[in-house]
């Protein structure tokens, strides 16, 4: 009997030649210089390199926040520099996830009210954000914690808090910005097989950018940046 192929890898993202470029103080900086990338859907790829090295641009390229000054980026086979503000913001809100180290929980609601906040730009009716909050919270093994303010919760806690929360509205990828940075090595741990766990059981791809070695050891693909460039790539 012969063993059936693995599927063929479907492209998320494709980037071509794709490069920004600011202006400061008259001097032009060549953020992200001509990059070619693809990144296929389920993957989990780590963006690294020295500050300064373009990744945090090329993150928020990927993630709508920003458009490139030349080349082009398609995401999901659509053309983000080719869409308005009215769509990019739809994009951001219902097909990209965040996650930031700093966490940006707001500390006057609870782990709960911190993940359905993110369901509100989509109109997500009460009863089914408490629902899938909750659900995103057991996933997490926070569940326990459902109505701790992020006051109350370990460094570790909070960034779970922050990983249910960009898994609220079922996005096709997360973006995460150092989501360890501000952790322990124990505590990173626990939080990347989070991230692992959940890219599993929601089928969703991740780009993060890490400093971290151990960080990025975990992931299928390592994208190495300088100056502005992709360096080169490893598995």
């Amino acid at each position: 009997m012969t063993d059936l192929a693995p599927p063929a890898a479907t492209p998320l993202y494709q980037l071509t030649q794709l490069s920004r470029t600011f202006s400061k103080g008259g001097v032009v900086v060549n953020a992200v210089r001509d990059v070619d990338l693809v990144i296929n859907r389920g993957e989990m790829v780590s963006l690294e390199g020295p500050s300064g090295s373009g990744k945090s641009t090329l993150l928020q390229l990927l993630g709508a926040l920003d458009s490139p000054s030349s080349g082009s980026i398609r995401f999901d086979d659509r053309d983000l520099g080719g869409l308005d503000d009215r769509e990019l913001t739809r994009i951001r809100a219902e097909d990209i996830g965040f996650v930031f180290q700093h966490f940006n929980l707001i500390p006057t609601l609870t782990a709960q009210e911190n993940v359905e906040i993110a369901m509100f730009p989509n109109h997500v009716h009460a009863h089914e954000r408490a629902e899938r909050a909750t659900e995103l919270l057991n996933q997490v093994g926070l569940g326990h914690r459902l109505d701790h303010l992020p006051s109350r919760l370990s460094g570790g806690e909070q960034q779970r808090v922050a990983n249910a929360r960009a898994l609220a509205n079922r996005p096709s990828v997360i973006i995460a910005d150092e989501p360890t940075g501000n952790l322990d090595s124990d505590t990173a741990k626990e939080v990347m097989d989070t991230l692992s766990s959940l890219r599993a059981s929601s089928d969703v791809t991740i780009v993060l950018a890490t400093h971290d070695e151990d960080v990025a050891g975990v992931t299928d693909r390592r994208v190495r940046m300088r100056d502005g460039a992709i360096r080169d790539e490893a598995a």
